[in-house]
This record gives C-alpha cells, sequence and structure tokens, in this order.
C-alpha cells in the first residue's frame, strides 16, 4: 500500500513567500483561480480535494484568512480542522518542530497564520506536507496573489504596470515588491522617515522593480493602482499613537487617486480604518475594488491548493 504523505513529500512544494512559486507558476495559479471562480459563480461543483484535510494553525486572530481557507476548503470537497495556540500543544509551549512532525503525517496541508517568518519556516522543514503561509511579520504571500488576481480581472495584465504602495514598510509592502520582481510591473513606495524599506531585505532583488518617494503624492503620480494598509499592523499596538503622527499625511484620499492615472483603482486588504490609511469617499468610491478584492482570497487559495496537492492542472 502506498503511504499518500510518503507519495507527496516526493513533489513536496511550500508557499511561504512569493518567490516560491515561479514565473510561470504564478500566472498558471492566477489563471486556475480564474476558471475555479467561474465555477463557484455558475454553481458548478469543483471537487478535487475529495478526501483531503487541511490544517490551519492561527496563532494570530483572522476573519479573511479562516473564512476564505475553510469555505475553500469545503468547496474543493475536502475537510478542515481549525487550530489555536489555545487549543492546542503550541501554546503550551511544545516546539514547533514536534508539532509540525505529527499534524503533517494526519492531514494533506497546512496553514500557518503566525508571527516571525521563522516559525512557519520551522514548521514547512519538519512537515511531511505543504505548508502554506496565511501572514507572517514579514509576508503575506496569499493576499497578495488574490491581489494581483483581482487586478488580472478589472485590467486583463499587470506587466509594465505602476503600483502604488502608500503606507508602512509591512509585509505586504515586501510580498508586492517580490511580485514586481515575478510578474513585471514596478512598485512605487512610500512612507514617512522610520518607517522606509530596510536595506538588507531587499538584498537580492532587483532594485529596478521599486522606487521610493518621500512624497506620497509624488508615489502616485501615473499609477494604475494605489493600495495601502493600516498604520499599525498587528504586534505593533504599543506604537499606535506614534504612527498616527508619523502617518498623518499618508492617508489615501481623492487628492492622491487624482494623481494617478484616471482608470486607476484602490485596494486594501482589510480591515480599514477610515479617516486614517484612507479616507472614506476613495475605499466607497467607484476605483475601489477592495470587496472583489476580499472575495478573491477564496479563489486564489483554491487554485493554491490545488497547485500544491495535485500540481499543474490543465
Amino acid at each position: 500500500m502506498t503511504d499518500k504523505n510518503a507519495t507527496a513529500h516526493k513533489t513536496l512544494r511550500h508557499f511561504l513567500q512569493l518567490t516560491d512559486l515561479s514565473r510561470a507558476e504564478l500566472i498558471h495559479v492566477l489563471e486556475r483561480a480564474r476558471i475555479i471562480k467561474d465555477k463557484f459563480k455558475r454553481y458548478e461543483p469543483y471537487q478535487p480535494l475529495h478526501d483531503r484535510t487541511l490544517a490551519m494553525v492561527f496563532e494570530k486572530a483572522s476573519t479573511r484568512t479562516r473564512v476564505s481557507f475553510e469555505a475553500g476548503m469545503y468547496q474543493m470537497g475536502g475537510a478542515v480542522i481549525h487550530l489555536t495556540t489555545n487549543d492546542s500543544q503550541l501554546g503550551r509551549s511544545e516546539p514547533i518542530e514536534d508539532t509540525a512532525r505529527v499534524v503533517s503525517r494526519m492531514v494533506d496541508l497546512v496553514m500557518i497564520r503566525t508571527f516571525e517568518q521563522s516559525r512557519i519556516e520551522r514548521f514547512s522543514e519538519y512537515s511531511r506536507v505543504p505548508v502554506i503561509n496565511g501572514l507572517t511579520n514579514e509576508y503575506h504571500p496569499c493576499q497578495i496573489l488574490a491581489d494581483v488576481f483581482t487586478y488580472l480581472e478589472h485590467r486583463e495584465s499587470i506587466e509594465g504596470k505602476v503600483v502604488a504602495w502608500i503606507g508602512d514598510a509591512n509585509n505586504m509592502a515586501y510580498t508586492w515588491i517580490q511580485a514586481a520582481e515575478r510578474l513585471g510591473f514596478k512598485l512605487h513606495f512610500s512612507a514617512p522617515p522610520g518607517y522606509q524599506l530596510e536595506a538588507q531585505r531587499l538584498s537580492g532583488m532587483d532594485p529596478t522593480v521599486y522606487q521610493s518617494f518621500d512624497n506620497p503624492h509624488d508615489a502616485c503620480e501615473g499609477a494604475d493602482l494605489i493600495t495601502t494598509d493600516v498604520w499599525t499592523s498587528m504586534g505593533y499596538e504599543a506604537e499606535n499613537e506614534a504612527r498616527k503622527k508619523a502617518f498623518a499625511n499618508w492617508c489615501v484620499d481623492s487628492s492622491m487617486m487624482a494623481r494617478a492615472k484616471p482608470d486607476a483603482l484602490f485596494m486594501h486588504c482589510l480591515p480599514a480604518h477610515r479617516g486614517e490609511e484612507v479616507t472614506a469617499d476613495v475605499i466607497d468610491g467607484p476605483q475601489s475594488v477592495v470587496w472583489d478584492e476580499a472575495e478573491n482570497r477564496l479563489h486564489a487559495q483554491k487554485a493554491l491548493m490545488e497547485f500544491l496537492l495535485l500540481g499543474q492542472v490543465n
């Protein structure tokens, strides 16, 4: 009898950063997301992951990540196990390596939403099944996968385009740079002093795919997409008041959108604080695609899970 975990191990792939997939593989997953979403909208059952189980491990709170992965796995015919640090041995100081060894013998796929990237890397090193980064302090590849898919839905191609990131040099910003390098577009980045991109984290990246701007309005000039995030990410709540002062001029408003191309889109990974990082008239306005973007976490992640478990399905 074939051990399915042992079989999976021969072609084991993880998605810990966007760069874990090649350009061709990313394009394949994005195209599969389009096909899978079309089936979903036509109420056409598609359950290629029958008898597969996804374990979701949450060390950080979640709404969109949990709902999209859980609903997605059920829609694909699989089962889901939800774990948090409060109801697993991870919360009782079990080494993450031991948890990986055990959990990956019982399921087919693991999604982890945690703090340091090193935690998910340690887990994946000892896992016998694919591991997906649902969010870490350093990267958020599933969100950017959905964001790029959303842009493609509305504008067909992102190659050669300009994406303006207005805000903190957080996990989203660094993952956007990875996407720019993989998919052939340019990222304009703007943040206040003290919240800039870190040179050591950009080591090895193509410097021509991103450009930093001191003035956020200049970063928006000619942009095809403007996107932002909350000023204070999870884990940085103690800095909230200082960040509000520092980022006061980095609120995406109608004047910034006016500097972009007339048909530019606006995105936000949510949750949003209207009146802080974005004004209500922008996020609720005609150029905003944030609700499509949120829904597309579901479809992009279904395509990702299909790829990691079944390979390139035609």
